[in-house]
């Protein structure tokens, strides 16, 4: 059955191909914080490995959560590792080292390249492509983003 939400399909499109960058973004992103998880390293190791636990697992929420929205939309999500390699803004190497902080540093670059992200296209999806559900939808994705790297944030001063 076709999806008649009162969005033009080529503006679903155009959405769902945003979308599944931010997709790709999310996918990588959770990989990088899993990554902190099992291999983060130091004096710090035991309360650092349980807040990188609590922290994929939210990801894998936001993860979740796009996913759905692009399926909403009437489109599939990609979902392979190969796709979310070719879509992302993310480089998926760290570069950082093993240390919390050297995670940390790194996490905090991955959300706020997100944050801007969402922000350069959220006037798109409400004003040119007339979807201010997904508009909204990204606004509260980019709230717990803001969030997440403040938290991360406050780590390194």
């Amino acid at each position: 059955m076709k999806t008649k939400i009162g969005i033009k399909e080529a503006d679903r499109a155009a959405v769902a191909e945003a979308l599944s960058k931010l997709l790709a973004d999310e996918s990588v992103l959770y990989t990088k914080t899993r990554n902190a998880h099992w291999n983060v390293e130091g004096p710090d190791f035991h309360s650092v490995h349980i807040y990188f636990e609590e922290l994929y697992n939210q990801q894998a929420e936001l993860v979740d959560e796009v996913a759905e929205r692009i399926r909403q939309l009437g489109h599939y999500a990609p979902a392979s590792l190969k796709s979310f390699l070719e879509l992302t803004h993310l480089t998926e190497l760290s570069a950082k080292g093993n240390t919390s902080l050297g995670f940390i540093a790194e996490l905090v670059q991955d959300h706020d390249s997100i944050i801007e992200f969402i922000r350069g296209n959220i006037t798109d999806f409400s004003e040119k492509y007339n979807d201010e559900g997904t508009a909204d939808f990204v606004t509260g994705l980019m709230e717990k983003h803001e969030k997440i790297a403040w938290m991360l944030r406050s780590h390194l001063k």
